[in-house]
């Protein structure tokens, strides 16, 4: 079940407090945003922590476990 403050981590119920399910909540919501790769900015999938495929040029790469940083210009 979702809830409006928890959103996906509302499947946890009542358990673990509510900072821990925000916590979760925000992790996730970061992790399941499209990703730009890291060498040619196109769309890079998650395979498992850390492990990462960009869909544009290819190369199976690995950075950060649950989201990608963004590239500073």
């Amino acid at each position: 079940m979702r809830t409006k403050k928890v959103k996906a981590s509302g499947r946890f119920g009542a358990r673990y407090g509510r900072s821990v399910r925000t916590k979760v909540t925000e992790i996730e919501s970061l992790q399941r945003k499209k990703q730009n790769c890291i060498f040619c900015n196109g769309v890079a999938k998650r395979l498992s922590k850390g492990i990462w495929l960009c869909k544009k040029c290819g190369k199976k790469f690995a950075s950060h476990t649950y989201y990608l940083p963004k590239k500073e210009e």
